[in-house]
């Protein structure tokens, strides 16, 4: 599933293409892939609106448009192709917008698992998504008191925990194992073992290994790419994840793979020592 770089990296993508230009129309062919609204008021209030910005939220690409937000959450498998008006339609092509140089923007998921919103500028931090969501991991407010505070109650395992978007999102199960190989941190170890050093080491490492990845547009595995040609280079530096039965990097240590959570999950079982206490 595309993760916080993924998604920041098809972000900038369609800001390279599609910024400025007027969504003249859009043809709703899998109207389940629409989370909101129905389907004719989003048909109705998207028409003739201008694409001024585009960022993101979580793992949601965030689309600024003239009174609204258009929202795309890619889930497993969604993507952005671009094609000429005539062009023939996929059977993967489920959402298609008819932008004002003729282009559309055709939205597609094999798995029919995505997203799309188009939410009211004045409702969007009072609905869901936004209200489910956690910091950011650039946000300054994202302290090691905050995350004491976030999981005092917590009784799950820190992977579990660090997939969790409403404490910090836009961590998927890649970083979180990346992250917690950096941080010396055992995948399973319970947040009320975990010291305030433990806690730090978690923010400076979400941050050091999303900043890379995005250098690195993202990772590619299995069948994701960013869009039609775009591929990612960050799993070049995977410490752990998918590398199951390969020595550790710094202690030589062989790779385990467990499941947490129901989450396959890579770990130096060395460097990552159990808490037993």
């Amino acid at each position: 599933m595309p993760e916080k770089p993924e998604v920041i990296t098809v972000a900038k993508k369609l800001e390279k293409k599609i910024l400025g230009k007027k969504i003249i129309e859009v043809n709703i062919l899998y109207p389940k892939m629409i989370d909101y609204p129905d389907i004719v008021t989003f048909k109705k209030c998207i028409k003739n609106q201008t694409i001024n910005s585009i960022t993101t939220r979580g793992k949601w690409i965030v689309v600024e448009l003239d009174t609204d937000y258009l929202l795309f959450h890619l889930r497993m498998e969604g993507k952005f192709f671009f094609r000429n008006k005539n062009d023939e339609i996929n059977k993967h092509e489920h959402v298609i917008f008819l932008l004002d140089d003729e282009i559309e923007l055709r939205f597609t998921d094999v798995r029919k698992f995505a997203k799309v919103m188009l939410i009211p500028k004045d409702k969007l931090l009072t609905m869901k998504p936004y209200t489910e969501l956690g910091l950011e991991p650039w946000d300054k407010n994202l302290t090691v008191e905050y995350l004491k505070e976030k999981l005092k109650n917590k009784k799950l395992p820190i992977k579990t925990i660090l997939l969790d978007q409403s404490v910090i999102t836009g961590i998927g199960n890649i970083y979180a194992d990346e992250i917690l190989f950096l941080s010396k941190i055992n995948p399973l170890t319970k947040p009320n073992l975990l010291t305030d050093v433990d806690f730090d080491n978690i923010i400076k490492n979400t941050t050091k290994v999303l900043d890379k990845a995005i250098e690195e547009g993202g990772t590619t595995i299995r069948s994701y790419t960013s869009e039609e040609g775009v591929t990612g280079l960050f799993q070049n530096n995977l410490n752990v994840h998918q590398r199951e039965g390969q020595e550790c990097y710094i202690c030589k240590t062989k790779i385990l793979k467990i499941r947490v959570g129901g989450r396959g999950t890579y770990y130096c079982p060395k460097c990552q020592k159990e808490i037993t206490k």
